[in-house]
């Protein structure tokens, strides 16, 4: 019998702090693989932050080899120009999945939470708490909690294999633009 592995890329967009998380799905035991967070506040520009987070993602899939990425949705805030600079980033995280012909879900934020701790209004520290517990870890490899919430969609994601509720996926550029003609111009 040949045991299949799958490995999970997920990723929270963020354009301070983005968060990466990878696990290892085999005969259906996780094990998390990789955690890191991408430090933008650092860089100078939003032009300068959205190379690295498209540098770092196709270093993390170059390094790492995931069979699918999982990306948190963007919430709807208040704040227009936060919104649409949270956009871009997971624009550029997309981008750089598509461009290697991985397949991406997104899952809103609360089914993330709902997935993990069962209660889709937990905090990130009931988040990083439940990850610990899942993922058998001694302590959290982490002080970020955005790092965290990258490890959370990829479990999230695992959770959810074979569902499609409250879910967007694409398997290319050709799939995405089909899902959402209304990006188009």
């Amino acid at each position: 019998m040949i045991s299949t592995e799958k490995i999970i890329l997920g990723i929270d967009p963020g354009t301070a702090i983005m968060g990466f998380g990878l696990i290892s799905v085999k005969k259906g035991k996780m094990e998390m693989i990789s955690i890191h967070e991408l430090i933008l506040k650092k860089y100078p520009n939003h032009e300068t932050k959205l190379k690295y987070i498209f540098d770092k993602t196709l270093a993390l899939i170059d390094e790492f080899h995931p069979d699918e990425v999982a990306l948190e949705a963007p919430f709807f805030g208040k704040n227009v120009q936060s919104m649409l600079k949270l956009g871009r980033a997971q624009g550029v995280a997309m981008a750089a999945s598509l461009h290697r012909n991985i397949p991406i879900t997104e899952y809103s934020p609360k089914k993330i939470k709902m997935a993990i701790t069962g209660n889709g209004n937990a905090s990130k520290e009931q988040v990083a708490g439940m990850l610990q517990n899942l993922l058998n870890l001694k302590e959290f490899p982490t002080k970020y909690l955005d790092a965290s919430d990258g490890l959370a969609v990829a479990v999230c994601h695992h959770f959810n294999s074979g569902t499609v509720a409250d879910t967007k996926s694409y398997s290319g550029w050709e799939s995405f633009l089909k899902q959402n003609p209304d990006r188009l111009k």
